[in-house]
C-alpha cells in the first residue's frame, strides 16, 4: 500500500482531516512523563481520530531521543494501526546526503512520508522518490511570517513569471513526481496561497499547518485546499499535546482533537463533492 492508499484509508475509516502533530517540550510534560510515555498517551488517546501522525524530529533529537522516536514510530503501528507517520524533518541536501537521509526516514524511523526543502533542486528530493511507497512533502507556502521573504518573490525567468512557491507547486505537480507521492506544505496561516496553490496542483495532498497556536484559520484553510481526490491533512500540534498540564493531559488533548476534527469535516462539507 501506497503513503496516498494509507492515507485515504485512514481519512476514510476515522472521517478525519486531522493530524497530530508530536513536538513534546520537556518543560511542558506533566510530572513524571518522559518524552515517549507523554507521546504514547496522546496518541491511545487520539487513535480513532487522527487521520496521521506527525512528529517533529528536532524534538527528540535535542534531547538525545532518536531511540526514542524509533519506538514512538514502532507503538504507532500497533495503537493506530493503518495509520500513516509523517516524519517531519524537512531536510534538503545534496543527493548523496540525501540518500543518506531518506535511509534514516524511512528504513531507520520506518517513517510512512517525510518532509522536505526543496531549495537544492531535484536532485536533493530524487533519493526519496526511490522509495516507491512513500511520500514526500516539499515546503512550499510554509505558515511562518518569513516565509514570505523568500516564497512570495517572483521568478523573472520562468515563464509567467510565477512566485517562488507557485513554480515549487508547478514542479510537484509535474516533473518531480516521479513516484506519484509528492506533496506540498502550505500553512493555515496564508488561505489565499493555499488556493493558488491548489489551483496549480489539484491532486496534490496538501499538509496544512499553522492552525491552534499559530493562530490559522482551519475553515479558511479546508475550503481553500480540499478537493475530491486531492487530500488534505491539517495539523495541530501544540493546542492538542499541552491541553492540560495536570493528569487529565490525555482526556483533554482527546476533546481538543475531537473539536479540532469536527471543525474540519464541518468545513470541507462547505466544498461541493464527496468529503473522501
Amino acid at each position: 500500500m501506497t503513503f496516498l492508499e494509507q492515507l485515504r484509508d485512514a481519512q476514510r475509516a476515522k472521517n478525519s482531516l486531522l493530524c497530530v502533530g508530536l513536538d513534546p517540550l520537556p518543560q511542558h510534560l506533566p510530572a513524571g512523563l518522559n518524552l515517549l510515555d507523554f507521546c504514547l498517551k496522546i496518541v491511545e488517546a487520539t487513535a480513532d481520530i487522527a487521520c496521521a501522525y506527525k512528529p517533529q524530529i528536532a524534538y527528540f533529537a535535542a534531547q538525545r531521543a532518536e531511540g526514542a522516536l524509533e519506538k514512538l514510530i514502532a507503538a504507532i503501528r500497533l495503537i493506530a494501526p493503518n495509520t500513516p507517520v509523517i516524519l517531519d524533518a524537512k531536510r534538503g541536501d545534496i543527493g548523496s546526503t540525501a540518500e543518506q537521509y531518506a535511509l534514516e526516514a524511512f528504513e531507520r524511523y520506518g517513517a510512512d512520508a517525510v518532509t522536505l526543502s526543496p531549495f537544492m533542486g531535484f536532485d536533493s528530493i530524487e533519493p526519496y522518490l526511490h522509495y516507491p511507497d512513500k511520500g514526500a512533502f516539499l515546503l512550499c507556502r510554509t505558515s511562518n511570517a518569513g516565509g514570505a521573504d523568500l516564497q512570495s518573490h517572483r521568478l523573472a525567468d520562468v515563464e509567467g513569471q510565477p512566485s517562488v512557491f507557485e513554480h515549487i507547486a508547478r514542479l510537484a505537480q509535474g516533473a518531480w513526481n516521479t513516484n506519484g507521492q509528492l506533496g506540498l506544505v502550505v500553512g493555515a496561516t496564508w488561505p489565499e496561497e493555499i488556493a493558488r496553490v491548489r489551483a496549480i496542483a489539484p491532486r496534490l495532498p496538501l499538509l496544512i499547518p499553522g492552525i491552534g497556536a499559530q493562530g490559522g484559520d482551519p475553515v479558511a484553510a479546508v475550503r481553500a485546499g480540499w478537493r475530491p481526490n486531492a487530500p488534505v491533512i491539517v495539523n495541530n500540534s501544540r493546542a492538542i499535546l499541552y491541553a492540560s498540564s495536570g493528569a487529565d493531559f490525555a482526556e483533554a488533548a482527546r476533546t481538543v482533537a475531537e473539536q479540532a476534527r469536527d471543525l474540519l469535516n464541518e468545513a470541507s462539507d462547505l466544498v461541493p463533492g464527496t468529503r473522501f
